[in-house]
């Protein structure tokens, strides 16, 4: 399929899906929303797809949430009777985009280019990282048109930055800069104008450069776990710890195995860092 209002592209192992409406800072109307249902399945599904990079054309504007200049008297996207039932029951993928999927246990990144406001705040939530541009801002500023949050805002954004500071936001719709959205943890790295993407690929290389299995068990028990009793979240951790271990035990031995010959990539000059890994000759010993 091709893409009108989106762009899909693969590079190895690394899926990078892009909002590409500048001329209306990357709203999304109905097209753009079947579009990404559909790129975000084929990512999905794709079993040679290891991490997904969102991200948004232009420097102005990550994404702006929902295309507002849509008939006031329609749906942002057009539903049949039976797709009205089903998304009042919360059964749709979203009203822009499949937004309410919460099984890609595959690791995304969202490079903050711009703006992140409404809808847009609410994908930037839907990834795991979040790569900020310095001149980038997040905001609930559908809060002025009387329009709520309906792909995941109330949901995700509390999970990401606490309850106390979510409420404040949604409710103010008041707009945060890059270097506030890093204080209270929406961003996870600043980088500067222009320069969110590359950093992405740099990041996303580094975790496909790993064993995928154990990433994805261990995504879907912190999502699946969340916010439930710890003696249940642990039950659950205990089900994705099982399904790893009958479903890629070869995987985990062979891990084991190099462990053991002292075969471990950040060691060697020649092959990729793992993010977030302090080598030796690093700590000034």
């Amino acid at each position: 399929m091709g893409f009108q209002e989106i762009r899909y592209e693969e590079r190895g192992p690394i899926t990078i899906i892009t909002f590409d409406r500048p001329d209306v800072l990357n709203c999304i109307g109905p097209t753009t929303h079947q579009e990404l249902v559909t790129a975000w399945d084929r990512f999905r599904h794709n079993d040679n797809a290891k991490v997904a990079i969102l991200t948004g054309t232009g420097s102005a504007a990550f994404c702006t949430g929902g295309d507002l200049r849509a008939d006031p008297e329609s749906d942002l996207v057009p539903l049949t009777e039976r797709e009205r039932a089903a998304h009042l029951r919360g059964e749709r993928p979203g009203c822009l985009g499949p937004s309410r999927w919460t099984d890609i246990y595959k690791p995304i990144i969202a490079a903050i280019n711009g703006v992140a406001y409404a809808g847009g705040l609410e994908w930037a939530c839907f990834a795991d990282i979040r790569i900020v541009e310095e001149h980038a801002s997040f905001g609930v500023t559908c809060r002025r048109w009387n329009i709520g949050l309906a792909d995941g805002g109330t949901q995700r954004l509390p999970r990401i930055v606490g309850m106390g500071r979510a409420m404040e936001l949604i409710i103010t719709g008041r707009v945060i800069d890059a270097e506030e959205a890093l204080s209270i943890g929406l961003a996870n790295e600043i980088v500067p104008k222009g320069t969110s993407l590359e950093r992405a690929l740099a990041l996303a290389e580094s975790i496909a450069a790993l064993p995928q299995p154990a990433i994805r068990t261990d995504k879907e028990a912190a999502i699946r776990g969340f916010g439930l009793p710890l003696d249940e979240g642990l039950r659950v951790e205990a089900a994705c710890f099982n399904t790893l271990m009958r479903d890629h035990l070869g995987e985990t031995m062979e891990g084991l195995g190099r462990f053991n010959q002292r075969d471990h990539p950040d060691r060697q000059e020649a092959a990729p860092s793992t993010a977030g890994i302090v080598r030796p000759n690093q700590t000034g010993e």
